[in-house]
């Protein structure tokens, strides 16, 4: 939004610059015009009165001598004609000359005489030059100019002048040059300040946009802590820091209250069981000793409940900071702890393609603390001569884990043999307290993976449960690779 705004505003100043600076190099070089004509008309009218007053030799040679000089000094072509249009006198060599001869002698001129055959045609109707086209940096190299001879009904001929415009146009190129640097010294300094503005602007809205980043990514200490920018924009920054107080007070308050509800009943159902089995021994065999059996089963039950709850309850509270765990280390070690449990389940447990140097950005011990809720809902699940397999790896977007796979994400993924869930019941599994159907009667809390998934979320990852072709299921942990 920043390159956008400050795109807006250098573009309305590029425009107002050359609104400006346009208008302004025209004027000039229109002055610069009229000032040459002025000048060199002034001249022209001192020719044609020497010609107005010719009546002898004496005369004709005077005004040639005139012509010569001026030609010489300015390097122009000077040409006066008779009303029939025959030359009188001609002075000056070079392309101004041409063009003077050129103006005075061809009533279809070329590509270039044209201005100076209709300055001819005006003079010998008894108007003077009063436009000359506006000179520029590339052009025109000469203009010609003409004022008549007498005046009114006894016009006897013309003055035709073509005049160099080298100096007039080295001024002009001089001043237009001032004007784009000052131009572009005006536009330089108007975008740094724009730049300023721009960042003054944004500066509050990025703060609160990384705000509410990290308040999404379940940070509930995330504040705006901008000062700068518009009035508005800090009220807005104290309302979102208000709202913010507010929810991780509302949350806060929840989590405390599952934690503490969670931790003083643990006690007393403690306390249950433990008097549940002292009694056992003064239960006669028979029915009664059956309905103690599923009282203690229940109780232990509602005691593992508890657990989970205050379990989910330390999680989401988010205390912890995240570091740099070995997920390769953690992956081995947990394998290593739970084949035991599968060799007594008769399940194989098998770790296959586990990379070396796996390294993740996570809460103390994810990685294990998932692998754990993994394996234990794999060992209650899975039935007897099944396998599960572990496998760890590091995968980049698109492409599929592996050992020597890119930087991107450490990928965990267990997948079984088993009967696996139903596609319609796959989303339920990371619910809290939700089972499918067929596994009601299976012990457990039904918070494993809920706190899996709530342990890999804080730790900026991800927990994927799907199908295992040909049967079975398949759960994948990503995680955010270190460095």
């Amino acid at each position: 939004m920043r390159r956008r705004l400050l795109a807006v505003l250098m573009v309305l100043m590029g425009a107002a610059a050359l609104l400006l600076c346009v208008p302004l190099a025209d004027a000039y070089a229109r002055g610069r015009t009229e000032h040459l004509l002025l000048q060199r008309r002034s001249e022209a009218v001192r020719f044609a009165d020497l010609a107005d007053r010719m009546r002898s030799a004496a005369d004709r040679a005077e005004l040639s001598a005139e012509i010569g000089r001026y030609a010489q000094l300015y390097g122009a072509g000077v040409v006066v004609v008779d009303s029939a249009g025959a030359t009188v006198a001609r002075a000056g060599t070079g392309p101004a000359a041409e063009a003077a001869t050129d103006a005075a002698t061809d009533d279809s001129p070329r590509v270039g005489t044209s201005d100076g055959a209709d300055a001819r045609r005006r003079a010998l109707t008894g108007r003077s030059t009063d436009r000359l086209p506006t000179l520029r940096p590339w052009g025109p190299r000469t203009v010609v100019l003409a004022e008549p001879v007498g005046r009114d009904e006894r016009v006897s001929g013309a003055v035709l002048m073509a005049v160099p415009t080298e100096a007039a146009r080295r001024d002009v190129t001089v001043r237009w040059s001032l004007i784009a640097a000052g131009a572009f010294a005006a536009f330089a300094a108007a975008a740094l300040v724009a730049a300023g503005i721009t960042r003054w602007l944004m500066r509050p809205v990025l703060d609160l946009d990384r705000a509410v980043e990290r308040l999404t990514a379940g940070s509930l200490h995330a504040r705006a802590v901008s000062d700068t920018g518009p009035p508005e924009l800090r009220h807005l920054r104290q309302h979102f820091n208000t709202m913010a107080e507010a929810m991780a007070d509302s949350i806060g308050r929840q989590r405390d209250f599952v934690a503490d509800a969670s931790h003083q009943l643990r006690n007393p159902l403690a306390t249950l069981v433990l008097q549940l089995e002292n009694v056992e021994p003064h239960i006669a065999p028979g029915p009664g000793l059956a309905e103690h059996g599923r009282a203690l089963d229940e109780a232990e039950r509602l005691e593992e409940l508890l657990d989970g709850l205050l379990a989910l309850a330390r999680v989401e509270s988010g205390t912890a900071e995240l570091g740099e765990e070995d997920v390769s280390r953690a992956v081995r070690e947990r394998v290593a702890a739970w084949t035991p449990v599968f060799r007594a389940a008769g399940v194989d447990l098998v770790a296959a393609d586990l990379a070396e140097g796996l390294r993740a950005r996570t809460l103390p011990d994810a990685a294990g603390r998932v692998l754990d809720a993994l394996l234990d809902n794999a060992v209650k699940f899975v039935p007897r001569g099944s396998r599960v397999e572990v496998r760890a790896g590091r995968e980049a977007d698109g492409s599929t884990a592996g050992p020597a796979g890119p930087a991107g994400s450490v990928v965990v993924r267990v997948t079984d043999d088993g009967p696996g869930v139903s596609e319609e019941h796959l989303p339920l599994l990371l619910r809290r307290f939700a089972r499918s159907p067929e596994h009601q009667n299976v012990p457990g809390s039904g918070l494993g993976l809920a706190i899996a998934d709530e342990i890999a979320r804080i730790s900026g990852g991800r927990l994927d449960v799907g199908g295992h072709e040909p049967h079975g299921l398949m759960v994948e942990l990503r995680l955010p690779a270190s460095g």
